[in-house]
C-alpha cells in the first residue's frame, strides 16, 4: 500500500477507523524527512495491513500544532485509535520494523486498562496515549 496524505479533515477518521496507522509528520525542506521517505515508502509496501500516512507540516500547520509537533520528522503510531508511539527523528529501516512489530504485538485490552487507570489517578479524561 502506498502512503496517503492526511489533512486536518481526514486525520481523526483515518486514525479511528483503521487498526494500525503510522503517521509521518514531515516538510519538503527537511533533509532528514527526505532521507526517511524511501524507508517509509518501502515499509508501506511490506505491510499492506498498516495505513502509512504523511502529514505535510507546512500545509497542515494547525494539525501539526494540535499533534504537538515540535521537531520533524516525527513518527506517530496509532493502534485502535490510541496513540501508542511518538518519536522525532528519522528511523533506519530496522528501527521502523521494530516499531511496527511492537505496535502489532500490543495487548490493547491491557493498554486501555492502563490508560483508564492513569485517567482515574489523574482525575482527567484527556487525550488517550500510551507508549509502545
Amino acid at each position: 500500500m502506498a502512503t496517503i496524505d492526511l489533512t486536518e479533515a481526514d486525520f481523526a477518521p483515518t486514525v479511528e477507523h483503521h487498526d494500525i496507522v503510522l503517521v509521518d509528520f514531515w516538510a519538503s525542506w527537511c533533509g532528514p524527512c527526505r532521507m526517511f521517505a524511501p524507508t517509509y515508502e518501502a515499509a508501506s509496501a511490506k505491510h499492506p495491513d498498516v495505513v502509512f500516512a504523511k502529514v505535510d507540516t507546512e500545509a497542515e500547520q494547525r494539525l501539526s500544532a494540535a499533534a504537538g509537533i515540535s521537531s520533524i520528522p516525527t513518527l506517530m503510531a496509532f493502534r485502535e485509535g490510541v496513540l501508542v508511539f511518538s518519536q522525532s527523528g528519522a528511523l533506519p529501516a530496522a528501527g521502523l520494523e521494530q516499531v511496527i512489530t511492537a505496535v502489532r504485538d500490543l495487548d490493547m485490552t491491557q493498554v486501555r486498562a492502563q490508560l483508564a487507570a492513569q485517567r482515574s489517578a489523574a482525575g482527567t479524561t484527556g487525550r488517550q496515549s500510551a507508549q509502545a
